[in-house]
């Protein structure tokens, strides 16, 4: 397995990932490894799971009148 030697790690990140860790009962490596993984993961999503995103602000407007308040607007 591979092994990642960090230089320069900041001293406050490297508190609240311990932290974390303890909080997440995971070791220091275990909790990095992680949250890498998510972060790794959630960039090779498809845009298909972006489905229904949004949608809870417009719950209850009527599109098609939004639309013509909106090109109202423009007039003035």
């Amino acid at each position: 397995m591979a092994v990642l030697n960090i230089k320069g790690f900041p001293d406050d990140l490297y508190e609240e990932l311990r932290e974390r860790a303890q909080r997440e009962h995971r070791s220091l490596t275990q909790e990095v490894i992680h949250l890498l993984q998510r972060v790794v993961d959630r960039e090779s999503r498809s845009v298909l799971e972006l489905r229904g995103l949004g949608r809870e602000p417009w719950k209850g407007v009527g599109a098609a009148r939004w639309v013509a308040e909106e090109r109202n607007a423009w007039d003035d």
